[in-house]
């Protein structure tokens, strides 16, 4: 079994505004991959982006350049 760890998971309130997401973080190398919503958090879409905690900075500093909205981040073992 996998060892569990904090990761950050960012969630958004569309399902548009995820994949947009998901293409610039692939597009900018950012770490991490789009992931079904964990049932410990609720989201508008159900879609989320995970990545590791030393890149929340850079993951928020992406998104905000290009405006996109994200509707919650927050840290969970996974």
């Amino acid at each position: 079994m996998r060892k569990k760890t904090k990761k950050l998971v960012t969630t958004f309130h569309t399902t548009t505004e995820a994949l947009k997401a998901e293409a610039l973080c692939i597009a900018h190398h950012v770490e991490g991959r789009m992931i079904p919503v964990p049932r410990e958090i609720s989201a508008g879409c159900g879609l989320a982006w995970m990545s590791p905690l030393e890149k929340k900075e850079d993951l928020w500093e992406l998104l905000k350049s290009e405006n996109i909205v994200y509707e919650e981040s927050c840290e969970v073992m996974l």
